[in-house]
């Protein structure tokens, strides 16, 4: 069953390794000027409805930042992203960083600039009464991640148990939940309880539980960031200018995300940052061993 359910996220992923890389000539034209408009897609908001509801502020940032009318483009998930993005059907997109390593294996769409999360990082919790005291201890043993692929709530736990040179598929039983209550754990369905660090803490505020009744086993390591990408059809001039402005603005672009209510937790202390494609190799890694 788990290897079915990876199966889709993975093909999505390894369809599209062959895809040449950018070599667009970089030029020092302006061409922001020339652009009449840019088309920004969100890759985990669904309908122009919510689109306007929670990046309305932040395109009439980048409007100002860019001075170029920015145009709602809606996307459903990771596939219509890329598909999109070689269709010529949208300019920038703000994917998270699971989707960046498919779309970017799909397509030759660019990195702009990164949208940085602090304390972004995957935990496993077990209960305060378990054996289990190490990773290794999983074996044999059942956990509860979240959705199939998303990078805090599966991808970040599937790099930790690797890392423990525990096989996914074979050493342990793994569950997967859309939720983020602490039921199973509680109920004693499963031995241990994964998901990105600010859900385990919700869940235990939620639940009128501590941290010392449900434990963190271990962390991950810091996850790559959210990033802006472009189109691989924009000239790399532009693609610069666009990187440079945003940089140079990134406080009033970031402010203009923070003060959405949806965002005031999950993107506190955040700013925009250059990306560098390496980090997320972790995710690479994840796919890469579940062939």
């Amino acid at each position: 069953m788990f290897r079915r359910r990876f199966l889709g996220y993975f093909l999505l992923f390894a369809g599209g390794c062959t895809a040449a890389k950018n070599n667009i000539d970089s030029n020092n034209n302006s061409l922001l000027k020339e652009k009449q408009k840019l088309r920004l897609a969100v890759s985990d908001v669904q309908g122009m409805a919510d689109l306007e509801q929670n990046y309305g502020l932040f395109r009439t940032a980048l409007e100002e930042v860019l001075e170029t009318k920015i145009e709602f483009f809606s996307v459903d998930n990771a596939v219509e992203v890329a598909a999109a993005l070689q269709l010529g059907l949208v300019d920038i997109v703000l994917i998270g960083p699971s989707e960046y390593v498919i779309v970017t294996a799909r397509t030759n769409a660019v990195p702009i600039v990164a949208l940085t999360r602090h304390n972004y990082f995957s935990i496993i919790a077990v209960r305060a009464d378990s054996d289990i005291k190490s990773l290794a201890d999983l074996k044999g043993k059942t956990i509860e991640l979240g959705e199939i692929g998303i990078t805090g709530n599966y991808i970040g736990q599937m790099k930790m148990l690797m890392d423990a040179e525990l096989n996914p598929q074979s050493d342990l039983k793994i569950i997967n939940s859309i939720d983020y209550k602490l039921k199973a754990l509680k109920n004693g369905e499963v031995d241990a309880w994964g998901r990105v660090v600010h859900r385990y803490k919700k869940a235990l505020k939620d639940e009128g539980e501590s941290e010392e009744d449900y434990p963190i086993l271990a962390r991950s390591i810091d996850l790559p960031n959210d990033v802006f990408v472009a189109s691989s059809q924009l000239e790399s001039a532009l693609v610069v200018e666009i990187r440079d402005r945003m940089l140079k603005n990134k406080d009033k672009l970031v402010q203009s995300i923070v003060s959405v209510p949806t965002f005031s937790a999950k993107f506190k202390d955040s700013t925009l940052a250059p990306a560098n494609d390496s980090d997320y190799d972790m995710i690479r890694e994840v796919y890469k061993a579940m062939e």
